[in-house]
């Protein structure tokens, strides 16, 4: 992968402002990066596919989330069944330095981009 492989963006996430990475070119090898204001987490998508288990909503015969009775333990107010799905590889970096040197590493206009303005606690 080289410097110029993905480009900076500024983005929305969760009805927050944030930035992600959008790759220019075919050979990179993730599909995208997001910074994640609420969680203060910079999550990487690699392209590398795996299967994994996932809660995902029951859905009914008109494809239709089906309600719970009540709210659920875990907050949410729809039945959910565990299912097997193929998803992309994610890494969550935390480190304020090693993401200067992700982004560093792979995207071309981050001396132009004002990323760190997002970081901030």
């Amino acid at each position: 992968m080289t410097k110029d492989s993905m480009i900076l963006v500024k983005s929305t996430w969760n009805d927050k402002q944030t930035f992600r990475t959008v790759p220019v070119t075919s050979d990179c090898p993730y599909v995208e990066c997001i910074w994640d204001p609420t969680q203060k987490v910079f999550v990487v998508i690699a392209k590398i596919a795996m299967t994994k288990m996932h809660m995902l909503p029951r859905l009914d015969d008109n494809g239709d989330q089906v309600l719970a009775k009540g709210i659920r333990k875990n907050g949410r107010m729809v039945k959910e069944e565990r299912k097997t799905i193929e998803t992309f590889q994610e890494y969550y970096i935390e480190d304020k330095e090693a993401i200067d040197l992700i982004l560093n590493g792979m995207c071309s206009n981050v001396d132009a981009f004002d990323y760190k303005s997002f970081l901030v606690d």
